[in-house]
């Protein structure tokens, strides 16, 4: 439930993001259009001026002169009516338009910008006089720009469209490598304890006598399979951290897998170098699964007939360093940070998941960090874990 309120608060998120800057742009592009409108109105009152100073002449050669001449360089139509809204010139307009087109221009100029009267003042008789109005419409440049917020909204909309589609895809891959990978990884992790069952089970058909000591170890993989449960649940839930000695957790992991090596096929030797105890804040459950996954994961990746896995515990200022080595197939340089994302697999089993879950108990769980240090094809390869020192 909390999952899904959270994935619900993110798409209305989402969805507010999208209508603030779908508005934005639509204001800011609106405020453009009438800061032009408004210098359009500025040019055309000053040619209002001109034409109140030149109409009121005999010869109207002169109004022609300033339709043909001064006004040419406005780039948007204009037209200038008498005091009856009667069109006498007009420029940037067909050439055959009859009077009613006309007119129809005038009444949608009209809406967009008022028309600018022209004014004329009679001295003699200390009155202003109407003369006519200048109509003028908007320029190519703002009608493009009164369009161009819903060009902007529609492609973006094709943008995220698309882009959903291939989110989509992607996710749904995700997905299905994810739920391969947690089938491997499961597998990988029943795999040990599965195996030295079975091995128990034949032992105790063949030393009948020795059951006793034969179910204590079959025990022991029992309770590591309660464990393996227990890991799995609390990748899911809030971690609870506690004061962990790094030695003894190393110990442990160590111990249950020397015994269960030759269930593995595998003739690896284990080494351990520690010094001083460190001691850190963690979960013990998922920070012992991490270091056995790496481990288990340097056996695999052993094809010679000697195996050897090197831990090392050493302190570094305020960090507690554990450098896994083995001396397996290695890893392409290319591939040292992939071998930590869902999905991705060098080989038939494991590496699927196992890996990206110990980035997330290392990362997310203790804040620490997990890495490639080094590799070489054929060489082997040491992966570092640092952790907080505790304090």
């Amino acid at each position: 439930m909390i999952n899904y309120t959270a994935g619900t608060k993110i798409k209305i998120g989402l969805l507010f993001f999208g209508l603030v800057l779908v508005a934005g742009t639509i204001f800011y592009s609106n405020s453009i259009v009438i800061q032009l409108r408004e210098d359009n109105r500025q040019i055309v009152t000053v040619y209002s001026r001109i034409i109140a100073k030149t109409i009121n002449e005999e010869n109207d050669a002169n109004l022609g002169f300033v339709f043909d001449e001064i006004i040419k360089k406005v780039q948007f139509p204009i037209i200038y009516t008498d005091g009856s809204n009667i069109p006498l010139y007009y420029r940037n307009l067909d050439q055959d338009l009859d009077q009613k087109e006309i007119l129809g221009l005038v009444k949608s100029m009209n809406q967009n910008n008022d028309p600018i009267p022209i004014n004329y003042f009679d001295a003699n008789s200390d009155q202003t006089i109407l003369l006519g109005y200048l109509h003028y419409g908007d320029s190519i440049l703002i009608q493009k720009l009164r369009w161009l917020p819903l060009l902007e909204i529609f492609m973006v909309a094709i943008f995220i469209f698309i882009g959903f589609l291939g989110f989509n895809s992607i996710r749904e891959n995700e997905k299905r490598q994810i739920w391969v990978g947690m089938a491997r990884e499961t597998a990988h992790q029943l795999s040990t304890p599965i195996s030295a069952l079975i091995g128990w089970v034949e032992r105790i058909k063949s030393h009948p006598n020795d059951a006793l000591n034969t179910a204590n170890e079959m025990k022991s993989d029992m309770v590591r399979l309660e464990q393996i449960a227990e890991r799995f649940s609390q990748m899911g839930s809030k971690s609870v951290l506690k004061r962990i000695s790094i030695n003894n957790l190393i110990d442990v992991q160590i111990k249950y897998l020397r015994k269960r090596i030759p269930s593995l096929g595998k003739d690896t030797e284990l080494n351990v170098s520690k010094g001083k105890d460190i001691f850190i804040t963690g979960n013990e459950i998922l920070l012992g699964w991490a270091i056995e996954n790496i481990i288990r994961n340097g056996i695999d990746s052993i094809k010679s007939s000697k195996g050897k896995v090197d831990i090392t515990v050493a302190k570094e200022g305020n960090y507690a360093c554990l450098d896994i080595t083995d001396n397996g197939i290695g890893i392409n340089k290319k591939d040292w940070k992939n071998i930590f994302k869902p999905g991705f697999s060098s080989k038939k089993r494991g590496w699927g998941l196992g890996l990206s879950l110990v980035k997330r108990i290392i990362n997310e769980i203790h804040h620490g960090t997990i890495r490639v240090i080094s590799s070489t094809i054929g060489g082997g390869t040491t992966i570092q874990i640092k952790l907080d020192i505790q304090r």
